[in-house]
């Protein structure tokens, strides 16, 4: 019993140690490389703690968030794809406006915060504020319904700084379809892309506007994949074999993703990673383990999706414990190479894959074909630049039918003279 105990106490200091150093290996490739994550909601519950209104927080100090800026320092997150969300509700109504309110937050939280965080909208961008101990702050729009169908809403998004938009959320576009449709909790509308979505494809390779594919279904996965000139990216989205949920890809699209040279960052959302209500931070890492074993440690990132859903694994349970994440990889494993391409060096190469397509399209000009309006009629919607008659008559004068069709939404007939 006596050595039993010895044993056992050495070997526990085995382990000890053996975790000791690879937690130790996760700091030291991490003030090496740039850890870059794909998507964090914090804008979000600024907008639902505080209405926006920032100075009633301070992000030293906010305990109701994963994010805070101790969290951030202590999980080493030198970039960060800040979410402009607004729900699918909006759509028809005032996304727009909404969105253009969240792209201002992550503009504030960067005055407010200048210490810790510095406005990025490229790769070099990214590498300056690692050089400087910031945190690069970086914008992406989560859901097409934001632009309204408009691309010059979205070429005005990119000047703004956004840098990458996620076609859909958790409702269909006028021209893109959404993951319910895959489970039949939605119907599909477009086919996958309507035309006018194939050519919103080509307009954000040409201004250089990252395509993310998290939320989409399948066959708009594919049919990206097919059509866009630059790597594609899935910003919070895990593996399909690990956990069936369609919310994440499958094996035939992570070889795809890879033959694209794009990248996958791994959700650590519990319903996404185990398909259940619990789980912890081995199980997120098997997600890193299949998508590296099917396509290559090339295509994988973090996409952490903090602040943006309601059940974190155990050992994830903020910003702070990425490097824990890291370690476990290192202990299985991964070598140095991959867990740096993991960590942030395969997006910086996605990134300037998309910014030297956007180079080689600079004669190119935008496309400035509407979206027909029969696919976006709405009471919301004016008929503004468009002409006054549809191809089948379905819309007659603008001082007129509009008028009416809103009234016979509401349930109400009035003759209007």
């Amino acid at each position: 019993m006596y050595w039993r105990l010895i044993l056992l106490n050495v070997l526990s200091g085995f382990i000890n140690c053996s975790a000791d150093i690879n937690r130790e290996k996760a700091e030291r490739l991490m003030a090496e490389t740039p850890l870059i994550d794909g998507h964090n909601d914090l804008p979000w519950q600024m907008r639902q703690l505080f209405n926006n209104e920032l100075e009633k927080m301070d992000l030293n100090t906010l305990e109701k968030t994963h994010t805070n800026i101790p969290k951030i320092k202590a999980g080493h997150l030198s970039a960060q794809f800040w979410a402009a969300y607004v729900p699918c509700e909006s759509q028809y109504k005032d996304a727009v406006r909404q969105t253009v309110e969240q792209i201002d937050v992550v503009h504030r939280l960067c005055r407010l915060y200048p210490d810790d965080l510095i406005f990025a909208t490229s790769t070099d961008d990214i590498l300056t504020a690692f050089q400087q101990n910031k945190t690069a702050s970086l914008i992406g729009v989560e859901g097409g319904h934001s632009i309204d169908s408009s691309l010059g809403t979205l070429r005005m998004f990119y000047n703004l700084g956004v840098r990458y938009l996620t076609l859909t959320h958790s409702c269909n576009t006028p021209w893109a379809d959404n993951w319910l449709v895959d489970t039949g909790k939605d119907t599909a509308i477009n086919n996958g892309l309507s035309d006018f979505g194939k050519e919103l494809i080509k307009e954000m390779n040409r201004i250089g506007m990252l395509i993310d594919l998290a939320h989409v279904s399948e066959k708009v996965m594919n049919l990206v994949l097919d059509l866009s000139n630059a790597p594609v990216i899935f910003s919070h989205s895990s593996a399909y074999e690990v956990c069936n949920s369609k919310r994440n890809v499958p094996d035939d699209v992570l070889k795809r993703v890879a033959q694209k040279k794009g990248i996958v960052m791994v959700n650590f959302y519990n319903d996404y990673v185990t398909c259940q209500k619990t789980a912890n931070l081995s199980n997120v890492a098997d997600h890193f383990d299949h998508i590296k074993k099917v396509a290559g440690h090339e295509i994988i990132g973090f996409g952490g999706d903090y602040d943006g859903v309601t059940r974190v694994p155990k050992g994830l349970e903020d910003v702070s414990k990425y490097p824990d994440l890291v370690a476990e990889l290192l202990r299985r494993g991964w070598t140095d190479i991959e867990v740096k391409a993991a960590l942030g060096n395969n997006l910086l190469r996605v990134f300037k894959e998309v910014e030297k397509v956007r180079d080689s399209m600079s004669s190119v000009k935008p496309y400035e074909v509407p979206i027909p309006y029969a696919d976006v009629v709405n009471p919301c919607r004016t008929m503004y630049g468009y002409p006054p008659q549809d191809n089948a008559g379905s819309m007659v004068s603008l001082g007129l039918h509009l008028p009416v069709l809103t009234l016979l939404l509401h349930g109400t007939i009035v003759w209007l003279f």
